[in-house]
């Protein structure tokens, strides 16, 4: 489970931004049960979700893009880059100074039955620092740190790092610890494996990931797993079908290579390419009697909230099932209020979600404020300043000005937590006005 990630100079985020997953003492009769694990080796209550508010453009998605970089900087850092490449990393530009400085990311988890605290830090030239502490127990354990090119690895700990550093096998634009777990090494394994599990998606192009839900349909198991959830959702739909690509349909200026190799791949596993999925509905007559029923194609006939709910189930299931984290961008883009409820429940809930898979996401849905799912340390806000840097916070930082039993939802449109947007006088517009003169000249 992550317990806290941190940013510093990172897109719109200047300072350091820290979001913490560990429960505050604050709100202990609040949804303890539900939304809370208590891990008893460390003694630690840790949220099973949380979710960001803010105006657009305040970098509530820039948070979530952050822990995309991270992660996909750990996967493939020792991998996909070369010697002189340089990083993808983009730090605050609205400053002199911070666009000329390095960027930080760090986050502490646990995973197997033990703590890491993990972090970098890096410009788009090099990887300046990293490091890796280890706390099976009650001590922390420093497994490396490094300083440019400089290592102190802990020898037994971390043996393959002590071999990687002597004989110089890191580049400079590359993670120790991406470059150790392709050694094998078991404790930067771990942590790989980690952040291989940190799901991130948009909610605003489901395209993505609904491939890999509809992967899952093929498993009895699953498919009855997804059904199960769109029933729930009240969408009319009893049950659904892939239906294989035809390949007829193939556009005929396909190159030949590659519609033999399709060909091929289908003769080898005539589920591996899907044109579609139909879903089934109840049809009735004109005195209601159900008569028989109906397939709808999800792409051409179905409604887009229908579409996302769908493709959602996928990711969804797979983090509940591995106990893992989904991080979603605009969660409630296409979904009814209910539909987005209905998906935070499922982690909240301890029957549910037994292995404590955690849900981060944004949202402008304040309906999510007064639906009495969340405590106040599990809802977070950005807002930037007048230089266009970006803060976070959360509503649980109020906690002396905002009573538990406050309606959330309307403190919060009313500006009472700042993160709003400072909207000027759209009545006195002089451009619009301007134009509209000259139309009623004409």
């Amino acid at each position: 489970m992550m317990l806290q990630f941190s940013v510093r100079n990172f897109r719109t985020f200047k300072e350091r931004a820290v979001l913490s997953l560990i429960a505050s003492n604050y709100d202990k009769d609040t949804r303890e049960v539900e939304n809370i694990h208590i891990d008893t080796d460390f003694n630690l209550r840790i949220l099973k979700s949380a979710v960001v508010y803010g105006a657009n453009a305040s970098g509530k998605s820039k948070l979530l893009e952050a822990m995309v970089f991270m992660r996909d900087f750990v996967i493939n850092s020792s991998k996909d880059t070369q010697k002189g490449d340089s990083i993808n990393i983009e730090p605050f530009k609205l400053e002199t100074e911070s666009e000329k400085s390095s960027s930080e990311f760090e986050v502490i988890f646990i995973y197997s039955n033990a703590m890491y605290r993990y972090g970098f830090e890096v410009t788009r030239e090099k990887v300046l620092s990293e490091w890796l502490y280890h706390k099976p127990k009650t001590k922390e354990i420093e497994l490396f740190y490094r300083d440019g090119q400089k290592f102190e690895v802990h020898d037994r700990n971390f043996p393959k790092g002590a071999t990687l550093a002597k004989e110089e096998l890191v580049r400079d634009n590359a993670l120790m610890l991406s470059v150790a777990a392709q050694f094998n090494d078991k404790s930067a394994g771990q942590v790989l494996d980690w952040f291989k599990g940190l799901g991130t998606i948009s909610g605003l192009d489901e395209e993505g990931y609904q491939g890999f839900t509809m992967g899952r349909t093929e498993n009895p198991k699953y498919k009855e797993q997804i059904l199960e959830l769109l029933k729930s959702a009240d969408l009319g739909i009893k049950d659904i079908r892939l239906l294989p690509l035809d390949i007829s349909e193939l556009p005929k200026h396909l190159p030949k290579e590659v519609r033999e190799t399709i060909e091929k791949e289908m003769r080898e596993d005539d589920t591996k390419f899907i044109s579609d999925v139909l879903t089934t509905h109840r049809k009735y007559d004109k005195n209601k009697n159900y008569v028989g029923d109906i397939q709808f194609s999800l792409d051409e006939e179905e409604s887009s909230g229908t579409k996302k709910f769908f493709a959602l189930t996928g990711p969804v299931l797979d983090t509940i099932e591995n106990g893992s984290i989904l991080v979603v961008d605009e969660l409630d883009s296409k979904l009814h209020p209910n539909l987005v409820c209905k998906i935070v429940s499922i982690f909240n809930s301890k029957e549910l979600n037994p292995k404590n898979a955690q849900l981060i996401f944004n949202t402008h849905d304040t309906n999510l404020l007064s639906s009495g799912l969340f405590r106040r340390d599990q809802i977070w806000f950005t807002e930037k300043d007048k230089y266009g840097a970006a803060t976070l916070f959360s509503l649980a930082d109020f906690k002396s000005e905002v009573r538990k039993t406050e309606n959330f939802e309307d403190n919060y449109i009313r500006g009472k937590y700042g993160a709003v947007p400072y909207l000027g006088d759209f009545d006195n517009l002089s451009n619009f006005k301007l134009l509209h003169s000259h139309e009623n000249e004409g």
